[in-house]
Parts: C-alpha cells; structure tokens; sequence
C-alpha cells in the first residue's frame, strides 16, 4: 500500500520549515546591525571624506553615519515590536483558553462576564470564572487567586480544569468543592517537591491560595452555595439590592484543610426577570484619587432600575461608574459575572388541586356489604 502522508492542519507550517523560519529570523536579528556597522567602520577607514577635515566633508561623513545609526536603530526596533507582538499574541492565545467567553444563553438564563488585568501588559489576571450546564443544573464558579499576571494564571488554570471535570461528574456541591481541595494541594506539592501527606494528615500551608465561591441554579430558581472566602453576589430585581446570603464563607482554598461537613447554603432564590451579579474583591476595593472605596452597592441598585433586566446592561452600567471612579484601570484584577434568568414562569404546585368527585367516607355512612350474585334470590339486571 502507498505510504500515507500525513495532513497538516490549516494555517500551521510544518516543523522543519517552522525551525528553517527561526533560523532565518535569528540571522536577520544578528546580521543587519552587523552588515550597519560594518558599513560604518568600512566607510571611516576607506573612505577619503572621512578623513577630510573641511567642513563639508565632516557634515557627510556625519549624515553617513547618522543613517547608519538610525538603519540600525529602527532594525531593532522592528525586532522587538514583533516579538511584542508574538508574545501579546501568546498571550491572548493564553487567556481565551483560560477564561474562554461563556455562552450568551446557558440552560435558560443569560450570562455576560468581563475581566480586567491589573497588569496591562500581560493581559493575563488571577481571576475566574466559568458557568456550565450539567444534569445537576447549572453551575458556576467565580474565584480570585493571590497576586496578579502571570504568576496567578497557572493557579487559575488548575482551578478551572478541574472545576470544568468536577462539574460534571460530582452528584452535589460539596464533591466538586473537595475536588478543587485536592487539585490546589496537587500544585503546591508540584511546586515544593514535596511527597503527598501521609492519610489522617493534611498538606502544609501554602501562600499560593484562592478564593472560590460555587453556585449551582437549579430549574426552578432555587440557588445553593459554597462559599471560601469570596465576596457574596448581589441579587438584582424590582425591590433593589440584596445579598444572595449573609452566612460566614470557609477560608479560602490552600490556607487551610476544609470542614469535614460541607452543607451547602440555601440562598435567594433566582425568579425570572432578575438577575444575580458574581464578582471578585478588586471591584469593591477599587479607589479613587482621594482613596474613597467604589460603591458597588449603589451603581448595582442603579442598573437594577432598567427593564427587563439584561446582563449585558448591567456589565455596561459597572464598568463605566467603575472607570470614572478609578479614572483609568483598576489597580487590581477585576472580574464580574452577570446572569439573568429568562426562563418563563413555571406554574405553582399545589398540593390537593384535583378535584374528587367521590362522596367522603365520613360523610355517606357506613357501605353496605356486597351483593352476592350467586345467590338464589338474586335476579339479573335487563
């Protein structure tokens, strides 16, 4: 049989041509200012204006040089302006596969989330968010890893992948919340080199830590949460502004072993038409010039005036009070997750709606006893 030849996928370049394009990259970064100063010592040796001491020969031996000069500076220049380019490139490569968009519509309810990066250069924060549907119903995750940039993007990275599996495969909250444990303990030991903990013991501590706060949307509204250290959403609907719970979260993940116990909170229910806004701590810590705090409460109580409610507005209100007050970005990594729940209104259950046309039992008397057909004084019916 002829050999086969192996596809290659669209747009990408094989891996000997790949390395040949390196290679030729490299030459050209190291030899034109090499040929530029070549040119230039070539020129003060042979050349006899360079050794003219009227002054119009030192006015071209110094325009001569000046070009040689500039040549070289602008070569480098466009070399490290493509390799900022690549390296941005990468970047963004590296956070759409890290905080990809989720989708417009999950499972009834609207979703729209945006993330800000301290550090502009790299484009890349210690924020998370994610929401799947699953059998379960739909579940989000929204944490805040320590530090920013790309540091905080492995830690991030971890958390997410799991939470993507664990999502899926665990029956209640508290399996998907141990699974993240185990994952953050994962890393730590990954990066101390140290073995795992002997059984009964827990890990060590570690400063590399994140908090995750775990929400899962049943169909009917009903919202349970697990909550280690993060800032508790704000429910938006026609009343106002309130807090989707008011219990004390757990401590945030990598600080300390998790309860045996993990009962998840029961919260404000998610009716149609409102909407419940996630949200990490670098938009109520974000500042102003004068040092005053972004008051996050009442831009919310602002946006829940518009209807319908949509999560797109609502980002659109935040961010804009968020940049006035900040007068620029944000000197920590901001991340906020809206959903809306556009699901139409199911019917209330009532128990006993069915109407019983039989008599009460208690009402008719006692039954008399059955007829018995067989008997001889017993005379069928026309």
């Amino acid at each position: 049989m002829p050999a086969r030849t192996p596809r290659r996928r669209p747009g990408r370049l094989p891996a000997t041509r790949s390395r040949q394009k390196s290679r030729e990259n490299r030459l050209l970064a190291v030899g034109v200012p090499t040929a530029w100063a070549a040119a230039a010592v070539a020129y003060r040796l042979t050349c006899p204006l360079a050794h003219d001491e009227r002054l119009s020969a030192r006015l071209v031996s110094s325009a001569v040089l000046c070009a040689i000069g500039t040549g070289i500076v602008l070569h480098v220049r466009h070399t490290l302006l493509r390799e900022l380019r690549r390296a941005r490139w990468a970047a963004e490569a590296a956070h759409g596969v890290l905080l990809r968009p989720p989708p417009p519509r999950v499972d009834g309810l609207a979703v729209a989330a945006v993330q800000l990066s301290a550090d502009t250069a790299a484009r890349i924060g210690g924020d998370l968010y994610e929401v799947v549907a699953t059998e379960h119903g739909v579940r989000v995750v929204i944490g805040d890893v320590r530090g920013h940039g790309p540091d905080a993007a492995g830690t991030a990275a971890t958390v997410l992948g799991c939470f993507r599996e664990a999502a899926h495969d665990e029956r209640d909250l508290a399996g998907v919340l141990r699974r993240l444990e185990r994952a953050m303990a994962r890393r730590t030991r990954a990066r101390t080199g140290e073995a795992p903990a002997a059984p009964g013991h827990a890990d060590p501590p570690d400063e590399d830590f994140v908090t995750v706060l775990l929400l899962e949307i049943l169909p009917d509204g009903t919202i349970r949460a697990l909550n280690c250290g993060h800032p508790w959403p704000r429910l938006l609907s026609g009343t106002g502004v309130e807090a989707l719970a008011r219990t004390d979260p757990l401590p945030p993940l990598g600080l300390f072993p998790l309860p045996p116990d993990l009962p998840a909170v029961r919260c404000v229910p998610l009716l149609p038409g409102t909407a419940v806004v996630l949200h990490t701590d670098g938009a109520e810590d974000a500042r102003d010039a004068d040092g005053r705090f972004f008051p996050l409460e009442r831009v919310l109580a602002d946006a829940a005036r518009d209807t319908p409610l949509s999560p797109q507005g609502v980002l659109r209100t935040v961010l804009a009070a968020l940049m006035r007050h900040t007068d620029g970005p944000p000197q920590d990594d901001v991340a906020l997750l809206v959903l809306t729940n556009e699901r139409p209104p199911q019917p209330a259950h009532r128990a006993g709606c069915a109407t019983d046309l039989s008599v009460p039992r208690h009402l008719s008397g006692p039954r008399p006893p059955p007829r018995d057909i067989t008997s001889p004084g017993h005379r069928p019916g026309p």
